[in-house]
């Protein structure tokens, strides 16, 4: 007979309105045999008791539905960001709060490298920095005899030097979308969005491919993960080539990995009948730790960037109305093929335009081809009031927020990119749950860190960084933030039968935390200590 064991907790959050705590869980083949006291376990047959989580609680185990697992490499690169932040290794990276002091980083950082090699920095965001805005004349005090490339924090844009910009051809005669000029017509070295960034990337070797899906980076991911207490986490825009899958494959089967990946295939630079085709494919090589099937589409870009794309009246600077990193058209086509093949689709939006085509571009396929439970996924959908909720339920459309958006640049999006009015109800979880919407929330690591507990008290509470409570009424309960980040993200992934509560049946996946969320002021949920996780029934304490 199978072995069971029974895992006893100061408390058990199980998610289950039958059960909704408990005091041990009996765990066999790494799924959830029994849930309840310490006898739990006791019908079926003879069980081993294991203490070892006896004072902590337990939670199913967080589900991350937007993060790309380059979280865990970026930090190959430098750190330029305004906020303080621990790598992987738990190494504090200090913010850095004024352009000179980025330079003089930056300067540092040159120093160590081989001649010729590029400078790349990630994390950078000018709307926190006072003063002129990141140039390529300041980037030329760091060096120009190389290429210096910084990233901005929201991935949607970057600022390089002159050798960069000479490197890819980019001169006054530019005539492309996102390669922003000066007064005098001279490119500034802010690039804006893929097409314009992509050149500078290849030619400098930034292969985000790379970054995601090689066994270090894997590893890294998932040590991000477990640091985070998520037990499932997405890689929300994937190339996804053979020899990536036989790689993911061969990683995730190791018994000791921790960690279920969600890859989802980048709906770029093919037909949309083929990309539907090779997600059909790919879904084909799924195994317990790796779900393969979904796609990722790209609409707008990002509103701190002032490129993702708003309603009227636009941005409160007066500023363009972003740019479209897949047309509307495409937009359609895409959405079309893969509802007729049966693939499900998680579309970025971020402005509230970008929302509406997306839901016009799924009511139209969804009209050719009925799918019911398609749950495709609107991701971040910032903008979005409560009509569009309205929509999304009618549809069967799910939404994941990027509640942390909230704390991070709440303040700003206030001031500088759409207004007090509409960032209110930025990230708006009390429409979306009023309106019968399933959420998630998430934190698009490494875009902000991947920390579920914070994403959660930043929906609770909905406080910036000036302390502010940025839209009261839209404020959730920590139960239903708890549960946005289990069983809600779980639903959005197709996987809410097998993980996100604990229950009979289902894997047995937990997070292991050093205090009771759902006691503690709700002003102290970020700060509930993660011990660990449990993936498939096996223990890994930090």
């Amino acid at each position: 007979m199978t072995a069971t064991t029974v895992f006893s907790a100061r408390k058990i959050i199980t998610m289950d309105r039958n059960r909704p705590v408990a005091s041990h869980v009996a765990v066999r083949d790494g799924r959830i045999l029994a849930v309840g006291g310490p006898d739990c376990g006791d019908p079926w047959g003879p069980v081993t008791h294991d203490d070892r989580l006896a004072d902590a609680v337990l939670m199913p185990g967080f589900v991350e539905g937007h993060a790309h697992m380059m979280a865990g490499a970026m930090w190959r690169f430098a750190y330029a960001g305004f906020h303080d932040r621990i790598d992987p290794q738990g190494r504090l990276h200090k913010g850095m709060t004024d352009i000179d002091t980025v330079i003089a980083h930056l300067r540092d950082q040159v120093a160590g490298l081989e001649p010729d090699q590029p400078l790349v920095a990630w994390g950078f965001d000018p709307i926190f920095l006072a003063g002129d805005r990141l140039s390529r004349r300041h980037l030329d005090q760091v060096a120009d005899d190389r290429p210096v490339i910084v990233m901005f924090s929201n991935m949607h844009l970057m600022c390089v030097n002159t050798h960069a910009l000479a490197m890819v051809g980019y001169t006054a005669d530019t005539n492309a979308e996102g390669v922003v000029k000066d007064g005098d017509g001279q490119p500034t070295g802010e690039l804006q969005e893929m097409a314009a960034m992509f050149p500078v990337m290849w030619r400098a070797g930034i292969d985000f491919r790379g970054l995601s899906q090689n066994a270090d980076a894997i590893r890294a991911y998932a040590d991000v993960a477990l640091h985070a207490g998520v037990t499932t986490a997405t890689d929300l825009f994937s190339t996804m080539a053979d020899s990536d899958v036989d790689d993911f494959i061969q990683i995730t089967s190791d018994p000791d990995f921790g960690l279920r990946i969600v890859p989802t295939l980048g709906a770029v630079e093919a037909r949309p009948d083929d990309l539907a085709a090779r997600a059909v494919a790919l879904r084909a090589r799924s195994t317990d730790k790796l779900r393969l099937g979904a796609v990722k589409l790209m609409t707008d870009g990002s509103i701190q960037g002032w490129t993702a794309r708003v309603k009227w009246p636009g941005y409160v600077g007066g500023q363009p109305n972003g740019i479209w990193n897949t047309p509307p058209e495409a937009i359609f086509a895409l959405c079309e093929a893969f509802q007729k093949h049966g693939v499900q689709m998680h579309i970025h939006t971020n402005g509230d335009e970008a929302s509406s085509v997306a839901l016009d571009a799924l009511e139209a396929a969804s009209r050719k081809h009925p799918w019911p439970d398609a749950r495709h996924v609107l991701q971040h959908c910032q903008m979005m009031g409560p009509d569009q909720f309205r929509r999304s339920a009618a549809l069967g459309v799910c939404t994941n927020l990027f509640a942390n958006h909230i704390w991070y640049f709440g303040d700003q999006h206030a001031a500088q990119t759409i207004g007090e009015d509409r960032a209110l109800r930025m990230n708006a979880a009390r429409a979306a749950l009023d309106a019968g919407v399933n959420i998630a929330l998430h934190s698009d690591a490494p875009i902000t860190p991947m920390a579920p507990l914070f994403t959660a008290w930043c929906a609770v509470n909905r406080q910036t960084m000036s302390g502010r409570t940025l839209g009261a009424g839209q404020c959730i309960t920590v139960d239903e933030a708890l549960y946005a980040i289990t069983l809600g993200a779980a639903y959005t992934l197709k996987l809410d039968g097998e993980i996100g509560s604990i229950e009979t049946g289902k894997i047995a996946d937990f997070t292991i935390l050093g205090d009771d969320p759902t006691k503690v002021d709700p002003m102290a949920i970020k700060d509930v200590p993660v011990l660990g996780t449990v993936s498939g029934g096996r223990v890994r304490l930090i």
